[in-house]
């Protein structure tokens, strides 16, 4: 009995022993990317940068570019991430005066066009870019025999009465970048005047994109509206997700007025893995994140290294003259360009 007991007492020590040896599985360090909710990487091309650099990408997504900022700022002094993927020109020189993001000129910043690179200090660094146009449905056009819209102009015509639906720019980040538009193009003296006029033809204003285009858009969805203000690339999307061969889009994107958004990406300063941010910067400047942009998020890769689908040869459109307007304008003036937007066209 007791030559029983003794050899379970061995057991149990001998058990405890190689327990105690035996070293605990580490855990992959965890890099965060704080972003909007319109983010889309391949899974793959994340997965390789996670065994380049043995660690574990968290991607956090905190609502659209407006609202992901406004929480980073929030959080300034203790981030939930590392790095933050999406803030664009039209709040440019909001992130930089909340001074939440440290200089980094990533060596990729050498293939990324000057015209691109709005922040002089290399706190933000380009990593897409797309223009905000008017869209029209060839089909119903064709239909009616009725000429398609060239310009902005055109909203204002009798022709096109009650055929356009908009974005909210208070809610809608293409919205906002349309508002830009007129402004760039009408100037702040002019830009009201011209939106008077689109209120008396009967544009409605719905508050997102998808609303706009999958639901009241005639192409999208069963909507009456074949005008609609989306992006330059849409006409691309439609033929890569049409399901069947397309020699044409069924849509076409309006290139004059149309506004230009590019989308930035910088480290936090108190990021908590600073290297690895950097690194994760210069991968999405790199060729591998770079192609894979513009069929998960339908926009043009900042970097000129990058391949594009043929899709988008095809059928996504560059505006030749887009329209700009200086950030810090931009940040000076939104909060009054929004209300002044409202009175006219939302009562």
């Amino acid at each position: 009995m007791k030559r029983i007991i003794w050899v379970l007492i061995a057991g149990v020590v001998l058990a405890f022993g190689l327990s105690a040896c035996s070293k605990p599985e580490a855990r992959p360090r965890e890099l965060v990317v704080m972003t909007h909710d319109s983010f889309d990487i391949s899974a793959q091309v994340i997965a390789a940068f996670e065994k380049q650099e043995g660690v574990k990408v968290r991607i956090l997504k905190a609502g659209d570019a407006g609202a992901a900022l406004s929480k980073a700022i929030i959080t300034a002094k203790t981030p939930t991430a590392d790095v933050f993927f999406g803030v664009d020109n039209t709040f440019l020189s909001r992130a930089l005066k909340s001074d939440l993001f440290t200089a980094y000129a990533s060596p990729a910043l050498s293939d990324v066009p000057a015209e691109l690179r709005l922040d002089e200090t290399n706190r933000l660094l380009p990593v897409d870019f797309g223009d905000v146009c008017l869209n029209y449905d060839r089909k119903w056009f064709k239909s009616k025999g009725l000429r398609p819209p060239s310009s902005l102009d055109d909203l204002i015509r009798p022709e096109y009465r009650g055929l356009t639906v908009v974005e909210n720019p208070a809610t809608s980040s293409p919205g906002l970048a349309f508002l830009l538009a007129t402004i760039a193009r009408y100037g702040e003296a002019g830009y009201l005047n011209y939106w008077r006029a689109p209120k008396r033809n009967e544009v409605l204003v719905v508050d997102g994109w998808e609303e706009a285009y999958w639901t009241n858009f005639t192409n999208g969805g069963k909507g009456d509206r074949p005008i609609v203000v989306s992006y330059a690339t849409s006409p691309a999307a439609e033929v890569h997700f049409a399901g069947h061969p397309l020699k044409a889009a069924p849509t076409a994107a309006v290139p004059e007025g149309a506004f230009r958004q590019i989308e930035f990406v910088g480290i936090f300063k108190n990021a908590r893995q600073p290297e690895l941010a950097r690194r994760f910067v210069d991968f999405t400047l790199s060729r591998p994140f770079q192609q894979d942009i513009p069929l998960k998020m339908f926009v043009f890769p900042a970097s000129r290294t990058a391949e594009l689908p043929a899709v988008f040869k095809q059928h996504a459109i560059k505006a030749e003259q887009p329209l700009k307007l200086d950030p810090a304008l931009i940040d000076a003036h939104r909060d009054e360009w929004l209300q002044a937007f409202s009175l006219i066209m939302l009562r």
